[in-house]
């Protein structure tokens, strides 16, 4: 089993980062659309110049708009690649490249592995992509969250589960 180097990596964390970011702005911009103008009118976009307990339930109707949009980031961005992942092995940026993602044992990832791997991957983020570049220091071209989760990115077709 061969698994894919830093390079194709990015690649394919470029196009599937610009179909990410186009999934989370259109679910992100609707959430903002309800919670403006459905729940919080006023609050999302300005900083209230209100006075005493309005200002302050204003902000925090703000601050609690922020968080929902970042949870429904992370959440769009984890059934993205846990669909893609759990159905065929491959993102669309894998898919172009003829990569998958396997467990050892050759055949696809479940749920449950696919969370792992994202949580992990989050980690490989988290310090500034070093869990990335890792890659370059592993021979067997593991990034952190491939070893953490147990899978590979490999150039060949699995078999089936």
């Amino acid at each position: 089993m061969q698994t894919v180097g830093l390079l194709k990596r990015l690649l394919v964390m470029i196009y599937d980062g610009l179909l990410l970011f186009s999934l989370v702005f259109l679910s992100s911009a609707l959430l903002m659309a309800i919670y403006k103008f459905g729940i919080a009118p006023d609050s999302f976009f300005e900083i209230s110049q209100a006075e005493g307990n309005s200002r302050v339930l204003s902000n925090f109707a703000r601050v609690l708009g922020l968080i929902i949009v970042g949870v429904n980031s992370i959440a769009v961005s984890y059934f993205f690649f846990g669909w893609f992942w759990t159905h065929g092995g491959q993102t669309p940026g894998m898919k172009a490249w003829s990569l998958y993602l396997i467990k050892p044992d050759g055949k696809f990832v479940d749920w449950k592995i696919s969370a792992q791997r994202y949580a992990a991957s989050l980690l490989s983020w988290a310090v500034f992509g070093l869990g990335f570049t890792w890659i370059l220091l592993n021979r067997k071209q593991l990034a952190w969250h491939d070893s953490l989760s147990n899978t590979r990115v490999v150039k060949h077709k699995p078999q089936k589960n």
